[in-house]
């Protein structure tokens, strides 16, 4: 291998573990990428769809890895999620003691407070882009009413991971009431942002889906890109092919799925430096121009929240928030039912989105000023503010491609 590649010697170690468990590697290894931590490399050139990793189902951490006398000190509903971290906060010893080397891969729980917005107490949440910490610098939270209460995947994402963790660890408190909230918080982490989507042939998904879940040994090395190599589990075995053609020394990426910068931020500690999936959301910036009567109106007709803003512009549903800002109500209606465009004022639309669009800016361009006076400073911690700068400068960026898109 390649010296500048090197992981270091306790990957060296897990990789030969891995091996021994019947784990297939063909022509990639874990390496460092400078600034960036571990990834998946190609030691030598890979052809498409060749095999590149394969890990057998009997390697894989697994609920039945869990010993039954374990497993039954919970309720039989306890996620999947929560009875892994439990079992690797409080398992015996002797039981964990196969998994050490694998551990001892994993990230430490500095690194985890380097990057992940849950474990930044001291970050001011308006520092944060909204959509993981569902405030604004620029708009105060009273001008901010939504009347009413709507599904968001993809907004409050630091208020939903947190209500999880605490559930999580209530759950565990009740059965190990001595549980360290770090120590079973750092494993929690670990699930949750190295797992493997994980069903068996014939089993039907789960209402939720983080209760289809696994660990991966050594597949856990893979980044997460748009341009990734194929993956299939057939029930008795993972196996991981390549997408297209890699040179030596090119990285090998899987998708984590199609998910905007600010989830991937929120639930993993990265963002993409380009993302086909990247979105923002005008939900707080509409709502404040929009009566409780018209809010209303839009919920009878499904057109309520989940405003997307995009590289290519905003969603149609942002379209139709826009229009109910100047039509006659009665034209609005008639319009969304599709009976009639009558009032509809393509003009005035745009002029409406792009004030939403806008007031985005205007927010980026104010928080990247308190992150540039923190810096100036000798911020405490400069990668946290380093981090949150290009966050901002990306959001900016997308929100003036868009004002472009809306305005052509």
């Amino acid at each position: 291998m390649n010296p500048a590649w090197w992981p270091g010697e306790k990957h060296e170690l897990f990789t030969a573990w891995a091996i021994s468990q019947g784990i297939i590697i063909n022509g990639v290894s874990p390496a460092r990428f400078p600034g960036r931590g571990l990834g998946m490399i190609a030691t030598r050139k890979i052809n498409k769809d060749e095999a590149i990793i394969t890990v057998p189902h009997k390697t894989m951490f697994t609920p039945t890895r869990i010993p039954v006398s374990f497993r039954n000190k919970f309720p039989a509903a306890t996620p999947t999620h929560v009875l892994y971290a439990a079992y690797f906060t409080h398992g015996s010893p002797e039981d964990l003691r196969p998994y050490a080397l694998w551990r001892d891969t994993w990230p430490t729980r500095s690194d985890f407070e380097e990057s992940m917005p849950i474990l930044w107490p001291d970050t001011s949440p308006s520092l944060l882009p909204p959509s993981i910490s569902s405030h604004w610098t620029t708009i105060p939270a009273h001008t901010q009413p939504h009347t009413h209460a709507y599904e968001t995947p993809h907004q409050n994402l630091l208020s939903q991971q947190e209500k999880r963790l605490r559930s999580a660890y209530d759950t565990v408190v009740s059965v190990f009431p001595e549980t360290d909230w770090e120590r079973f918080s750092y494993h929690w982490l670990v699930v949750n942002t190295r797992s493997f989507f994980y069903l068996m042939p014939g089993e039907e998904p789960p209402e939720d889906r983080n209760d289809a879940m696994a660990l991966v040994p050594f597949a856990d090395y893979f980044n997460h890109s748009d341009v990734v190599c194929n993956v299939k589990f057939d029930g008795e075995k993972y196996v991981f092919w390549a997408a297209k053609e890699y040179e030596e020394g090119e990285e090998i990426y899987i998708s984590y799925g199609h998910h905007p910068n600010d989830f991937l931020f929120t639930e993993y500690g990265f963002y993409l430096e380009e993302n086909a999936s990247e979105t923002l959301y005008l939900d707080d910036v509409i709502f404040r121009d929009l009566s409780p009567a018209l809010q209303e109106e839009l919920e009878f007709h499904q057109y309520y929240g989940n405003y997307q803003l995009t590289a290519d512009g905003v969603c149609y549903r942002t379209e139709i928030a826009a229009s109910i800002t100047y039509m006659p109500l009665k034209d609005w209606q008639n319009y969304v039912l599709g009976y009639s465009t009558r009032g509809v004022d393509e003009r005035k639309s745009e002029a409406v989105i792009r004030g939403w669009i806008d007031a985005y800016i205007k927010e980026s361009d104010r928080t990247i000023t308190l992150l540039e006076q923190r810096s100036r400073e000798a911020d405490k911690h400069p990668d946290k503010v380093r981090m949150l700068l290009r966050r901002w400068a990306q959001i900016k960026r997308l929100c003036e491609g868009a004002a472009d898109a809306v305005s052509c």
